[in-house]
Parts: structure tokens; sequence; C-alpha cells
């Protein structure tokens, strides 16, 4: 019996046995694994507990001398958890999460045996990652790479199996000081907003000073069978279904949507829920998305550094728990086409350390005119950096999904609701007249009275649009459910701090020529607002004619992830890193470098499955029923019977002969085409010549005849479980 019918045959009598607290309630195990600052208050020092918390709220060094009592602290905290080992957890370039741990455990110079964890050893590591992505920034044999310390993240405890490590996060940087991991450059973007905003809310607020960008991330995924999976090498292999034909039942009658969750995957969603609390992960949502098999969940808001490096541990936490329980979580983009591909939807704000949500409309005409001022300024930087934003969801698996089944489309746009496209409109109309204080209509801007309450919690919703204003904040659609969320909230808050430091000097110009401020500052967002209307559409991403209008206005789409990384590495995108403070020019180029060859090594990973998976499960199959079917047309004609009497099966028969034949060789071509690509030098050329010589040109073709011979070949005879059998089998 093949791997399939195995695996069929085990999911009926399938049960988890994982026992989960049924009682528990979630406040009681909140933060359980975290290294909170009310478990600093009890573990530290006076001292070592104001440096800590100085440290974490106003981003000062700690001195070495009190980060010894800081280790102490917490190695006593993790110890009484049962702690042995330590580790500096980072996000290299891998698009994963990286740790090498090491024990509390060593020898003194007498023999003495000790438990020891020292402020050098929780500040800076030096991990040996020769092996992780550099882009040329070291040579192999340079091996020295720091792992540094991140105080505003909280050191966490994470289990496994029945053992307990101290993680404690920190960036990741070269010899020379080059950033090497997501997070590095995420923290320089947040500093680089927090000051150009706060310069800017200043002209409303002198109170305000601290601007904190909060990032509240849908997660999308699907829960297959594993052994199901298992029975699929290219779902092992790439995280895809490279084959597969569509089921008579996708997602055509909507019923999955929010519906009631199967009781197998509802245990496991509350066995990784209670491993989330525990560390602090405050999920709030979990439910059934549109496509059969996928599901959502979602936390409360948190600061962007927080919630970043929350995803990546929640994305680790799902994978391992769905093993206890005997499913596969797959976070690939498209992993079954024909269905709704898995985004990971960054709903991104600002906030004030006064309390004021940035992109709240307020109830005074001070605030609604610094909610404006905000809102217009986010429409100017996409509208000046959209190539940039679609770099930084650029990816191979985002490739597949963008564009298709309620993903928004690879063309960056702004979607803000018919209530505030007409305050947007009433502004831009006075282009040809000049703003002065009688102005009351313009300069009261009384939001509340225009935008209805329900706003704030029902917005329009444009599923089609990549970036959508929803109430209180933007919503960034386009991101993947793989990516680290780290990459796109780096671009999209360096673009709005370059943008606000643009917006102070443009209004400071107009103040010195002699206007007052508030008329000032309404000359510049009708002027922003008249420069970047062209990125505002409101209508439907899928439609083609989308696709002409956004031509028509010119701005940029780009369908392929190669194409798309060009972005980062052009004299502007150097210049706006640069200047704020984010990215060095080597930085930028060696992360170009490093997509790339991403891009470069799953394409042919998918290729050369596309290939085993034809040549040695599918061709097999269908020569066998060929042979089924020869040796019954063969009986019927010996047996004398007319040729009408097996007609059907010799159309059947040429049907599978030409689909074998094509087969056999559109998968020789491919070989051969990849072989002539993987001989090119530069890397760009090469990703793009492995998007339109390999991919483009054989990928769909392939599968094309491939599932035309799922639909023909005996079932019996099938070896990879059919997307019937992965998305509705639980």
């Amino acid at each position: 019996m093949s791997l399939r019918f195995n695996a069929i045959g085990s999911i009926t009598n399938e049960t988890s046995g994982v026992p989960i607290p049924t009682s528990t309630k979630i406040t009681g195990i909140f933060n359980e694994n975290v290294f909170t600052t009310k478990t600093a208050r009890e573990f530290l020092s006076d001292e070592a507990y104001k440096s800590l918390v100085t440290s974490i709220r106003g981003g000062k060094k700690i001195d070495r001398i009190v980060a010894n009592q800081i280790a102490n602290g917490i190695r006593a905290w993790a110890e009484s958890k049962g702690v042995t080992h330590y580790t500096h957890w980072f996000q290299p370039l891998t698009g994963t999460t990286a740790e090498k741990h090491d024990s509390f455990f060593t020898l003194k110079s007498d023999g003495t045996a000790i438990e020891e964890f020292d402020g050098a050893a929780l500040i800076q590591q030096e991990p040996d990652a020769s092996s992780f992505p550099s882009g040329g920034l070291r040579a192999t044999f340079e091996a020295r790479g720091y792992t540094a310390w991140d105080p505003s993240s909280p050191p966490f405890i994470i289990e496994i199996g029945k053992g307990r490590t101290l993680c404690v996060p920190t960036i990741f940087v070269s010899y020379t000081g080059e950033s090497l991991d997501y997070k590095a450059p995420l923290l320089k973007a947040l500093e680089a907003l927090n000051k150009s905003a706060v310069d800017v809310c200043n002209y409303f607020d002198k109170n305000v000073t601290k601007v904190t960008a909060t990032l509240g991330w849908e997660q999308e995924y699907f829960v297959i069978d594993e052994n199901l999976v298992n029975a699929r090498p290219d779902l092992v292999q790439c995280g895809r279904t490279v084959f597969g034909a569509a089921p008579a039942k996708g997602q055509q009658l909507e019923d999955h949507y929010f519906g009631s969750i199967p009781e197998r995957v509802y245990a496991f969603m509350r066995d990784y829920e209670q491993e989330a609390y525990k560390l602090g992960i405050p999920l709030r949502t979990r439910h059934n998305e549109v496509a059969p098999a996928q599901y959502e969940c979602a936390p409360i808001f948190e600061e962007v550094n927080i919630a970043v490096d929350h995803n990546a541990l929640l994305m680790d936490v799902m994978t391992r728990v769905a093993k206890r329980h005997k499913l596969v979580v797959l976070l690939h983009e498209k992993p079954f086409a024909g269905i709704n591909g898995s985004g990971k939807h960054n709903n991104w704000s600002m906030a004030t350390d006064t309390g004021v949500n940035l992109l709240a409309p307020g109830k005074t005409p001070k605030t609604n005119l610094m909610f404006l001022t905000f809102f217009v300024n986010i429409i100017k930087a996409v509208h000046d950096h959209a190539d940039i934003m679609r770099a930084a969801i650029a990816s191979a698996p985002n490739d597949h999904r963008l564009g298709a089944n309620e993903a928004p489309p690879a063309i960056i746009s702004v979607f803000v609701g018919q209530y505030l496209s007409k305050v947007l409109s009433d502004v831009e109309t006075r282009v040809n007249t000049k703003f002065d204080e009688q102005d009351e209509a313009i300069l009261k801007l009384d939001l509340h009275r225009s935008i209805p309450e329900l706003m704030l919690d029902n917005t329009d919703r444009n599923r089609t649009s990549p970036f959508a204003f929803t109430g209180n904040k933007f919503e960034f659609r386009a991101v993947g459910s793989s990516a680290n969320c780290a990459i796109s909230m780096t671009v999209l808050n360096t673009i709005m701090a370059d943008t606000l430091k643009k917006f102070k000097i443009d209004v400071d110009a107009l103040m010195e020529k002699g206007d007052k401020k508030e008329i000032a500052i309404m000359q510049v967002i009708q002027k922003y607002i008249v420069e970047s209307k062209k990125v505002l559409f409101e209508g439907d991403g899928y439609s083609d004619e989308w696709h002409h209008e956004a031509q028509r206005r010119g701005l940029p789409n780009l369908k392929t992830t190669p194409i798309a990384l060009d972005a980062m590495v052009t004299e502007k995108a150097k210049k706006l890193f640069e200047s704020n403070g984010v990215y060095t020019h080597s930085e930028l180029e060696a992360r170009h470098e490093i997509e790339l060859e991403k891009y470069i090594k799953k394409v042919q990973i998918e290729a050369r499955i596309m290939g085993d998976l034809a040549i040695n499960h599918i061709l097999p199959a269908a020569v066998k029923y060929q042979n089924d079917l020869l040796t019954n047309v063969n009986g019927l004609k010996a047996a004398g019977l007319p040729e009408t009497a097996y007609a059907s099966q010799l159309n059947i028969l040429k049907a599978v002969s030409e689909h074998i034949q094509v087969i056999h060789a559109k998968v020789h071509d491919m070989v051969e085409a990849r072989k002539i690509v993987n001989n090119i030098e530069s890397t760009r050329t090469k990703a793009i010549a492995y998007e339109s010589q390999v991919k483009s040109a054989f990928f769909d073709d392939i599968r094309y005849h491939v599932d035309k011979l799922e639909h023909l070949v005996d079932d019996d005879i099938w070896t990879l479980p059919k997307y019937r059998e992965m998305l509705f089998l639980r």
C-alpha cells in the first residue's frame, strides 16, 4: 500500500492525546516564562532594576558592573524554573530564528564546579556564524559575528519537551559592525521615526517626548495531517504543492470562513496558545480562514520591536507544537493552487507617550489637524517609496500569492475609504487658494462630523488593497505569511521618518516666511495631497482595469522578485536608508545579494522537486495505468468486439500517452535550462533567468499536464495525496 493510502487510513483513528489544561485562566499563565519588569523587581537590586528600566525605556547603555547584577538576577529566576542552559536568540538573514545553547555550568581553576552567568555573557557572545548569509560582507573564513543583548525585548524561557532554555533576544552584527540580522536595522528605523515624529508632534503638543510605532500582525496558516504531508515530497521540501488538481469542492461555498473549528485543530490551537501566553505573546483571536484547512490568529497590538520578536517566536512555537498533534503547519504563502494563499497582515500605527494614537481622529480642531498631518504624510511616504515597499515583501513564495485569491496585487496603492477620500478632496480643491486665518471650514477639520463613529471599528474593507487605512491604523496586507515582519516594518518606519523630516523642513520654511503655524501646516498638507494622490485607489485591485489605470498613472508594477528587489539598491534607496541611519550602502548591497540568492535556491529546489515527482511518482503511475488500458483494449479486440466497444478506452489511452510524452519532454528541457542558467555568474542575472527561463517557462506547463493525468489515472495507483484529502481530511 502506498504512503498516500497509509496516511489516509491513519487519519480515521487519529486523536491528539495531548493533555491541554481546560480551566487555566490566561491571566494566570501570561508572561509566566518572561523576565518582565515585574519579575525584575523581585530578582534585582534597586540599582540593577533602575538601570534595566532606564535602558528599556530610554535606550541607554547598561554599565558592565550593573550588567553582572542583572545577569545574576536573570540566572536566579531561570534556575528557579529548572533552566540549565541559555542562548542568545537572534534573527539572521535566513528568515528563521537562531540559537546556540551554553550551560550555566563551568569549572573554576581548582576544578570546582559552579553555575555562572555573568554580565559579559548576557551582553555579548561570539557565535561561530560563518554559515549565515552575509551577502559578501564577510568571507567564509572570517567567522566572527557578534550577538548583542537588546534590553528592550525581555528574556524568556522556551520549553522544548522536558527541557527549558533561557533565551536572551539579541541583534547580530559582523566583526566590523555591519548588521547581519533583521532586528538591528529595525531598531534603527524605529529610533529614526521617533525623532522625526516627535519633532512634528511638537507643533501640536510640546509635552510629547516619544513616539512609538505599534504593530498588530495577523498570522494566516494551513494545518495539514502529518502523514499526508510526509507522503508529499513537495510539501516536505518546498512547503507548497507543485502539483495537484483542484478538488470538486474548494472554497467556492465560502463555508469554511469563520466556521466551526475542527476538534483536532482546536486542540492544537489551544495547545500553542498556552505556550504563547507563557511567553507573553498576547494572542486574542483565532478563527477559520477562507480556504479549507486555513486558519488565522492575531494578537493585541504591541510595540513594533516586541511584536516582531513575538511573531518570529510564535511561528517556531506553532511548528513545534503541531508535531505533538501529528499535524504540520504550513506557513508558505501559497501551499495550494486555486484557493487563498496566506498573508501576514501588518496593522501599523503610531502612539505618543501622552497616550494619543496619531492615526485616530481627535475631538478638537488641533488633534484633528495632527491626525491629518500624519495621515497625509503616510500617503506621501508610500507614494514616494512604493517600489521600496514592494521590495520589502518580495520573495519567491510571495510571488505565487500576490494578485490572486484575495491577495493584493504587486502594484502598491493606498485605500483610505470614502469618508477620508472626501476630506482629502476638500483640501485638494483649494489648490489655487491661499489659506488664511479666516478659513475656519478647513482649519477646524471637524472630522468627527464627517466620519461616523463606526469607522474606528468597521471602516470600508478592501481586501484587494496592499495598504489600507482601517480606522485607526494602516494595514499592510501584502506581507507574506512566512516573512519576518521586521523587513516590512523597517521599510515602513524608515520612509515615514524620512517623509516627516522633510515635512518639518517644508513647514518651517513657510513659517520663516511669515505664515502662522497652522496655515503653514495646511499648505504643506495640501501640497503633499496633490503630489501623492495618484497612489490612492478605492476600487478592485484584482481587475485588469486597475492594472491599465496604474500604468497610466505611472505606478510601478513589479511582478517578480528579482526585478522588485532592485529598488533596494537604487541611489534613492541608499540615500534614504543612510540618511536615516538604518542601512549603510554595503548593508543594502549585501541584503540585495542575499535575497536574490534565496530566490535562486528556492526556485531551483522547486524545479528539482518537480522533476523528481514527475519522473519517480507521476510517470510510473501513468505508465502503469497506460498498460492497464492497453491490456483492456487488446483483450476486447481479441474477443472480437467492434472498435466502438473500446473507443472510450482508446481515447483515454491516447490522452494519457500524450500527457506522458509532454511531461517527460518538458522535464528534460527544464533540467537542461537549469544547467545553462547555473553557469551565469551574476547573481541578479541568474535570478532573472531562473524566473524567466525555468519558472515561467516550465512550471505551469508541467503542472497542467500532471494535473490532467491526476483526473485520468486510476485513483488506486496515484501515489500523491490529493487536494481533497489534504484539505478536508482531519
